[in-house]
């Protein structure tokens, strides 16, 4: 049975030519020009594997496919296509298990695709054997990737399929009273210093 890739980018050209690339090397592939699409096929079909370009009708499309991917309840591997290299951290923080920087040659990104889909369904395995708990992780993995996008505590970090999350910024709110406080002791040693020249 040939293994099904979705792709998502904006770039025709570059839609035409993977799915060529991809279908000369033995893959199904359906295509989708925008994140509103990628996300209709994503539940309306199932992937081994979701490649989506990162920036289409906004800068956060990308992640929006990223966390759709996610929810899916097939679980399937998702590399993050880009022209613009990222961070190791922020790819992976988007919940993408692999960054294919575009242009790249036809055997390198076959070779990528291949390691990946093996990598990814190893570690199913591994999940599923370990208590069926695939489902669970990929659920709060993508909570936690949700949270980040709507600027609550961001994912800092993924081992072995868990997201850790940083703890939320300090509010002005919160900072006032820590501030005034220290505001006020200041002004009473300058006070007390005060005092002590005049009595000189």
């Amino acid at each position: 049975m040939k293994r099904r890739i979705l792709l998502v980018d904006d770039e025709v050209a570059v839609l035409l030519t993977m799915k060529a690339v991809l279908e000369i090397s033995g893959f199904d592939v359906d295509t989708a020009a925008s994140a509103r699409e990628g996300k209709s096929r994503l539940k309306t079909r199932t992937y081994d594997m979701v490649i989506t370009d990162m920036r289409m009708e906004s800068e956060e499309s990308g992640r929006e496919v990223i966390v759709a991917a996610r929810t899916a309840a097939y679980h399937p591997a998702v590399a993050l296509l880009t022209a613009f290299p990222v961070a190791d951290d922020d790819w992976q923080n988007m919940g993408a298990d692999k960054m294919l920087v575009k242009p790249m040659q036809t055997r390198a990104l076959i070779g990528q695709i291949e390691k990946l889909l093996e990598t990814h369904q190893a570690k199913l395995r591994k999940l599923e054997s370990g208590g069926g708990i695939a489902a669970g992780l990929a659920a709060g993995f993508a909570a936690g990737i949700a949270a980040g996008s709507v600027g609550t505590a961001k994912p800092v970090a993924v081992k072995n399929g868990a997201v850790k999350q940083a703890p939320p910024k300090t509010t002005d709110a919160k900072r006032a009273p820590v501030v005034k406080k220290a505001a006020g002791r200041k002004a009473t040693a300058k006070k007390a210093a005060a005092k002590k020249r005049a009595a000189k």
